[in-house]
């Protein structure tokens, strides 16, 4: 094996694995045989007060359930129908999914919401996203009509600008092969790398498509996507949220913003109902 070789593998299992602990899976079950607590319940209608189901997206290397075992029912407890799907799946690959080229996923997201719309009677939805789950949405909202069908977009620790990894990914010309590699095994990997062909014909023209609300939560204790002001978006309609803004104390990385930070999930419920918006503190660990 060439020399350049045996360090191309290293450093891709290298991004794999510092993406991976963006969620983890449940250990010894498939995640369809976890309960969902009350969610993706196609006999709830939304309510007055929450006119607008919510459809949660998974990042990258998480499922349908994982991702949402903290945020779904807070949602749901506080009366919206909630609703998450799985994406981006490759073959041979159970369990873990976000892992497709984005704009196929962005296919499975369009079609989902159709039948979540379909089923609850809604004329839109509002998208929570975490990670790579945050911006997979705008391919879908700028490319696939899907600004007609969203009211909203939440993302909690979005890949908007695309990630460094601290750095790391600025390593990868030096290593011929690699990004073909890493393009090959785990097309949504590259194409959230900063300077993707993905994310530059995302971003063209600006972040933000008319008519759609967007909100970005993120830590600056981001390890995965580095640095955490790349995922703030600029435009009409934003609102770009640093957890450490509303409580100091809170020490949230990547991982947890998204899994059970509930300051988090305070700031996304304002987010989805800014008429009934309450200040978000260290107290809201409490709510």
């Amino acid at each position: 094996m060439l020399p350049w070789k045996r360090v191309i593998r290293p450093l891709a299992a290298l991004l794999l694995a510092a993406v991976t602990v963006v969620v983890p899976t449940v250990t010894g079950a498939h995640a369809s045989d976890v309960p969902t607590r009350g969610w993706n319940d196609y006999s709830c209608r939304p309510s007055v007060a929450h006119p607008r189901p919510v459809v949660l997206v998974h990042g990258t290397f998480g499922n349908s359930v994982d991702n949402w075992l903290g945020l779904a029912p807070y949602l749901v407890r506080r009366g919206y129908c909630v609703f998450s799907l799985d994406y981006g799946q490759l073959p041979g690959v159970p369990f873990l999914h976000g892992l497709g080229p984005l704009e196929k996923s962005a296919e499975q997201l369009d079609a989902f919401v159709d039948g979540v719309l379909a089923a609850t009677g809604a004329a839109e939805a509002d998208l929570v996203g975490h990670s790579q789950g945050g911006v997979m949405p705008r391919h879908y909202l700028r490319f696939l009509g899907g600004a007609d069908e969203v009211n909203a977009l939440v993302g909690i620790a979005p890949s908007n600008h695309g990630t460094t990894l601290g750095g790391l990914t600025r390593l990868l010309p030096y290593f011929p092969g690699a990004e073909d590699l890493l393009s090959e095994a785990t097309p949504a990997l590259a194409q959230q790398v900063a300077g993707s062909g993905f994310l530059t014909r995302l971003n063209e023209g600006g972040d933000t498509v008319p008519g759609v609300r967007y909100t970005v939560i993120a830590t600056k204790y981001d390890e995965v996507v580095t640095p955490y002001r790349s995922q703030y978006l600029s435009g009409p309609g934003v609102r770009n949220v640093l957890l450490q803004d509303l409580c100091p104390l809170d020490l949230s990385e990547h991982l947890a913003i998204g899994l059970f930070d509930r300051i988090a999930f305070h700031e996304v419920a304002n987010a989805l109902d800014p008429a009934r918006a309450t200040p978000t503190t260290c107290a809201s660990v409490f709510g």
